[in-house]
């Protein structure tokens, strides 16, 4: 099963507000492994380190391997807190994950080839409904996003889960409905075209 990070850790003895702030004093912050019917395991971990994996995007849908005394955990993070003032990390939530497991996450949504979108050439706007899809995913393949590809997109049109070509495993979470996750807005002139055009097809047939 792939990593997409490691972290050292130590066992946490102490619990509380006092011993948090003397793990921060020491650049450390608390956090815990729970899951897979295995007690939860209270750890510190490198803040500064930590700090940059939250940053570098993904952190809450790559595997990780944390080690704490000689021995690995594979993880991925579920939660994790900020103070409220600085935005500081405070403290992380890990799941443990076993081989062959299977995990919701929300997977982040990237759309291709706007650029020729012809919708958008011809004056459309890009409304993103869904940034990101809840997803069931194999643990061992989880994908980095869902990628959406608009290079024949046209104005007006709305993209539906069920165009969406989703990676093998993968399957959303919402499953009683064909949900909405971008739409093509047509500019106002355009959409005055089409209503004078309705409106001319609907006297031809009068007549």
């Amino acid at each position: 099963m792939a990593v997409g990070y490691e972290l050292k850790a130590s066992p946490r003895d102490r619990v509380g507000k006092g011993a948090a702030r003397a793990l921060r004093r020491e650049g450390l912050i608390p956090a815990v492994i729970y899951g897979d019917k295995k007690p939860a395991l209270p750890i510190a971990i490198p803040v500064k380190e930590t700090t940059v994996l939250l940053h570098k995007g993904g952190f809450m849908t790559h595997l990780g391997s944390i080690e704490v005394d000689g021995e690995t955990h594979r993880v991925i993070a579920k939660d994790y807190q900020l103070d409220p003032v600085r935005d500081d990390l405070m403290h992380v939530d890990f799941l443990r994950v076993a081989s062959g497991a299977t995990l919701t996450v929300e997977i982040p949504v990237h759309f291709l080839n706007e650029e020729i979108c012809p919708g958008i050439k011809r004056g459309g706007v890009l409304n993103v409904v869904r940034h990101a899809i809840e997803m069931t995913v194999p643990a061992d393949a989880i994908p980095d996003a869902i990628e959406i590809d608009l290079a024949n997109a046209q104005a007006g049109d709305s993209i539906h889960i069920s165009a969406v070509a989703l990676p093998k495993g993968c399957k959303p979470t919402i499953t009683d409905r064909d949900f909405t996750i971008a739409t093509i807005a047509a500019p106002a002139g355009l959409k005055e075209e089409a209503e004078e055009g309705e409106g001319e097809d609907e006297g031809n047939g009068e007549d």
